[in-house]
């Protein structure tokens, strides 16, 4: 029977060089997150390989795959790459000083919200802890909630829409969403628009999920294209074939340049709640704590007069 050879730090490293490449999807992508060459990529790669005695990846014409090895071991390695970061995070917390890393996932569009709580949390955090590292990354709410799950994002924003319930939710605020068509509409113009006048006009509907209000709205509407982000229906209303849902917020700039117009906004609008997410199980992390911190004192402070 074979020996178990322990981990090193340069299995580790290794390790860090192949879940880049992965997630990234090929060696010459990864080139500019690495900071290496392809061709030291793939020199780890290979002693990766033969360390661990198994086939990783295929190239090719077909393009970069992961093999059914290499999708396990890229589990296996996201597992111990966290675990690793958790370790860190937890010996920093012994340290006086703020210091480590806070991943998070937002969805898009909020950056124009002018509820400026997750901004004014980041200035917060930045302001207590200099040294500390803020990874920001931007996904779709459900991807988000899966990196929370699995343990690559502390925390995240997201829609309190179909949320599991291994996750804590943090209340931020509610976003206002209107309905919109753009400039070269045929309703654009008109006057006086009735609300059941507007399932005959072609919509573009999301396909990430809605709150109920949301879903209600658009179960009326033609839906004749769809988007699986709020950027992606904005694109399509400003063409002025489609009408379509987004926040006031968001949609503010063209509204003010002439190129939308709201239609029904007392019947037809809703509002979607937003909350921060994080495991319930998670371990103390004390980055993670004083940005929830500074979260929780930007909602006490908006709240008084």
């Amino acid at each position: 029977m074979s020996r178990q050879r322990p981990v090193t730090d340069f299995d580790i490293r290794l390790l860090r060089v192949f879940k880049a490449v992965a997630e990234c999807g090929g060696f010459s992508a990864a080139e500019s997150e690495l900071g290496i060459s392809r061709s030291a990529i793939s020199l780890h790669m290979g002693d990766l390989e033969k360390r661990l005695g198994l086939k990783l990846c295929r190239r090719g014409r077909g393009g970069f795959a992961l093999t059914e090895e290499g999708r396990e071991v890229l589990e296996g390695a996201r597992r111990l790459l966290s675990g690793l970061e958790a370790f860190r995070t937890e010996v920093n917390a012994l340290h006086h000083s703020l210091r480590g890393e806070l991943n998070i996932g937002i969805t898009d569009t909020l950056v124009s919200s002018p509820e400026m709580r997750i901004t004014h949390a980041l200035a917060s955090l930045k302001t207590q802890g200099p040294d500390v590292r803020i990874n920001m990354h931007m996904d779709p709410p459900g991807e988000i909630a899966r990196g929370v799950l699995d343990g690559r994002l502390h925390v995240g924003v997201v829609p309190a829409v179909n949320l599991p319930t291994s996750l804590d939710s943090h209340a931020l605020y509610s976003e206002r969403s209107g309905l919109y068509c753009g400039r070269g509409h045929p309703l654009f113009d008109a006057k006086d628009v009735a609300l059941d006048a507007l399932t005959d006009w072609d919509a573009v509907v999301p396909s990430y999920p809605l709150p109920d209000d949301g879903r209600e709205r658009h179960q009326g509407l033609k839906a004749s294209a769809t988007a699986s982000d709020r950027e992606g229906a904005a694109f399509l209303i400003l063409t002025g074939a489609y009408l379509g849902y987004l926040p006031d917020h968001h949609a503010q700039i063209w509204v003010a340049q002439g190129r939308l117009r709201e239609l029904c906004p007392a019947q037809a609008a809703y509002e979607t709640p937003f909350v921060a997410i994080t495991r319930r199980d998670r371990r103390p992390h004390r980055v993670l704590e004083v940005f929830l911190e500074a979260l929780g004192h930007d909602a006490q402070s908006a709240r008084e007069p």
